[in-house]
């Protein structure tokens, strides 16, 4: 497989992390760039790994793992996106009621709290987006022959990982400064657009 393919697969698997890098900057708009690293760290170290997970199980796994697969990621980020979006609703119901409130209340309600991203939600966020990625494993055994069965695939994914790196931090700083225009709503929409990602990774495993 040569470079460009490479990059081109490594791109196309980064898209749902870089979807949901995006809800994430939208939610915390006052992010450090540390935090930024560790999330875009995060989604790069899953991505490049999964593949060697499918590479190395080879056919022992490949079927297991193409069922149960999109169904894992729909329920990851059906359950991270519902939360969210439940707490974003709370938080804008709440900023509704306190419209006719003194204005000092009113003033601290609009500043709203981000929404926190802990280790166990950023995991599981790093797993429904790149559980995919196990079949791309898979595929590459299949292309490989003997000579290079363990050398390719270890560059391989790290590519991989170093692409979903770049795009995931890339994709928190733009949501940064979208959530910033979307103020309490942020949170309703990164609800959103998680349910929908995972929606359409569902879809794509079992159509």
């Amino acid at each position: 497989m040569g470079i460009i393919e490479l990059i081109l697969i490594a791109f196309a698997l980064s898209m749902d992390a870089f979807a949901v890098g995006l809800t994430n900057g939208m939610t915390d708009s006052k992010m450090k760039i540390g935090k930024i690293l560790l999330i875009a760290g995060f989604y790069g170290f899953f991505q490049a790994v999964m593949p060697l997970i499918g590479f190395f199980s080879s056919g022992v796994f490949s079927a297991l793992i193409e069922k149960i697969a999109p169904w894992l990621s729909f329920a990851l980020l059906a359950l991270i996106g519902g939360k969210m979006l439940w707490d974003g609703v709370k938080e804008f119901m709440e900023n509704k009621k306190l419209q006719n409130a003194p204005t000092h209340a009113r003033e601290n309600a609009q500043k709203g709290e981000d929404i926190e991203l802990n280790l166990p939600t950023l995991t599981a966020q790093a797993v429904a987006t790149s559980i995919d990625a196990l079949a791309v494993g898979v595929t590459f055994f299949a292309l490989s022959t003997a000579n290079t069965l363990c050398l390719n695939i270890w560059l391989d994914c790290l590519i991989i990982g170093l692409v979903t790196f770049a795009l995931s931090a890339l994709a928190v700083f733009i949501g940064k400064a979208v959530g910033n225009k979307l103020a309490d709503k942020a949170a309703i929409v990164g609800g959103v657009v998680l349910i929908v990602i995972g929606i359409k990774i569902l879809l794509e495993g079992i159509l």
